[in-house]
């Protein structure tokens, strides 16, 4: 329940978005820029990254989700107005964005958790995470010529 409260912070009515989490079949959108942001990247870069940042014994992966439909991954991460992140099709919601959420619980068609929030308020710290994606980006490049063949 601690996952539920601390994302349902970012509604412009928490309590109205836990109602809807309940009782609805979907998703809620939820601000950016206060709480947290969320950088999304390509579902296949995105994955590659998330499983980098598993082999750093000493931390654990922050939130993040997938979006099947829209092949992507969105990776929460500590407000950034600035929003320095570049990239190939690299998108930084901040203030003034909106992201479509489900519960921590459960998925809501084609958008899931693949690490929910523990209610802890821990995020994807930006420089390991951009350390990551180039990494990922890094394989995929080099994997590329191979699959093509």
């Amino acid at each position: 329940m601690q996952g539920v409260e601390w994302l349902a912070a970012a509604a412009p009515d928490p309590q109205a978005c836990k109602r809807e989490w309940e009782r609805g079949a979907g998703t809620v959108l939820l601000e950016a820029g206060r709480h947290w942001d969320v950088v999304s990247v390509p579902r296949q870069l995105g994955l590659l990254a998330l499983d980098i940042l598993w082999y750093d014994p000493l931390q654990t992966p922050g939130p993040t989700l997938v979006d099947s439909a829209a092949h992507r991954v969105g990776f929460f991460v500590p407000p950034d107005p600035a929003g320095h992140w570049t990239g190939a099709d690299v998108r930084h919601a901040s203030k003034g964005s909106w992201v479509a959420a489900p519960p921590p619980y459960r998925s809501a068609g084609s958008v899931e958790w693949i690490m929910p929030p523990d209610g802890s308020g821990t995020l994807h710290p930006p420089l390991t995470l951009e350390l990551a994606l180039r990494q990922a980006n890094e394989t995929l490049a080099v994997l590329a010529p191979v699959s093509t063949d």
